[in-house]
């Protein structure tokens, strides 16, 4: 199976929210936007203006378009084509809603370390990961956080190392990256290995489909790692050329096809036609 590439232009692309208008919405950690890509004409459109370093997102009812902010990455520096990113303009770290008009508030602004990725359950919580900006500072400084429909915000894990990508699975248990490997993560504080090491790559951002299959972003590695549940690896799908892997969903009517974000050269690239559709995803219906 080959990747299509469908945009351009989205300075270090992250999390790509499939819309049901037939677009998709990525985030751009270095520029600290949004960015609104046309597969089927490859137009690309920048719609709000986050600054810092906007990561993860997901879709909300009326269209808006939830970020997690982690405040901004200095590329300038990072060694090699990192260096060619444009400077970030510093911002809060916290969760924030880009309104469709453009408009960008924070639902979310103090205390937090570099929020991540984020996903939503059925009634409307928001979980999302806090780990600062790698590399770690610590072990144990990563965590997980709550953010209620009433607007507080609590801790729903911590003493991870570096807890990145996090999605649900069909039965709601909470699946994050964490180091090296894909791990669940329990209310009651107990976690289990998925799997513990993905490859070189390791993960970063992921999905999973209707039958519990895992797509994870694989970085360096510069394509997507599907996983079953058990932690049985059983396939790669390579993107085309040179790059850096960061994250994925699916998207299209059918759910079929997945679109990834192509960190470096800043691509939304497509796998058409995946033989499972991915698992409907759960929007944002606003504050209570």
């Amino acid at each position: 199976m080959q990747s299509v590439v469908v945009g351009k232009g989205i300075p270090f692309a992250e999390g790509p929210v499939w819309c049901a208008d037939g677009t998709v919405v990525a985030t751009s950690v270095a520029a600290g936007a949004l960015f609104r890509v046309w597969p089927d004409s490859g137009t690309v459109e920048r719609i709000a203006v986050t600054s810092g370093g906007a990561n993860g997102a997901a879709l909300a009812a009326d269209g808006s378009i939830l970020v997690t902010q982690n405040g901004g990455i200095d590329f300038s520096k990072l060694p090699g084509v990192f260096a060619t990113l444009p400077a970030c303009v510093p911002a809060v770290p916290g969760l924030q809603l880009a309104a469709p008009d453009g408009t960008v508030t924070y639902l979310a602004d103090a205390g937090f370390r570099g929020p991540n990725d984020l996903a939503i359950t059925p009634d409307g919580t928001v979980y999302f990961t806090d780990p600062g900006h790698f590399p770690p500072t610590e072990d144990g400084f990563g965590r997980v956080m709550v953010f209620g429909r009433d607007g507080r915000v609590t801790t729903f894990a911590d003493d991870f190392y570096y807890c990145n990508g996090i999605a649900f699975e069909a039965d709601g248990t909470v699946v994050v990256v964490e180091r090296r490997g894909l791990q669940r993560v329990y209310a009651d504080g107990s976690r289990d290995w998925i799997v513990p090491k993905l490859g070189q790559g390791g993960g970063d951002g992921f999905c999973l489909d209707v039958d519990g299959r895992f797509y994870v972003a694989s970085t360096i590695e510069h394509g997507i790692r599907i996983v079953d549940r058990d932690g049985t690896i059983l396939d790669f799908l390579p993107i085309e050329g040179e790059g850096l892997t960061t994250n994925c969903c699916f998207g299209g009517d059918d759910l079929r096809t997945l679109f990834v974000t192509d960190a470096l050269p800043g691509n939304l690239v497509a796998f058409e036609g995946m033989p499972t559709p991915g698992l409907p995803l759960p929007v944002w219906p606003g504050p209570a």
